[in-house]
């Protein structure tokens, strides 16, 4: 429970907060730009649907990224520096956004 006492922690948990609240704005306007072409009777459904669809796929990513973190174990050593899994993945994701 030594975690609770840094500030690191705190500020990572107000970070993924503001990010979270700025998502979920994000889909509520897109879901109700989406909702509004359909006939009056099924935009309820499409709005929950949507919002539930994305609550679930916004908690595995969350899951997925928390796995990504976990994978430390060394898989290549390359001029003395070791790799692991989880590095490759941060690399792959820096790249494509540079790119």
């Amino acid at each position: 429970m030594d975690f609770l006492s840094q500030p690191d922690t705190y500020v990572s948990l107000l970070t993924l907060t503001v990010m979270e609240i700025v998502l979920g704005i994000d889909n509520v306007v897109f879901l109700a730009i989406l909702a509004g072409k359909l006939p009056p009777h099924r935009q309820p459904l499409a709005r929950r649907l949507g919002l539930s669809l994305a609550l679930i796929l916004r908690l595995g990513l969350l899951l997925g990224i928390s796995w990504v973190m976990g994978l430390t174990a060394p898989l290549v050593a390359v001029l003395g520096k070791v790799f692991s899994g989880r590095d490759f993945i941060l690399l792959g994701g820096g790249l494509f956004l540079v790119a």
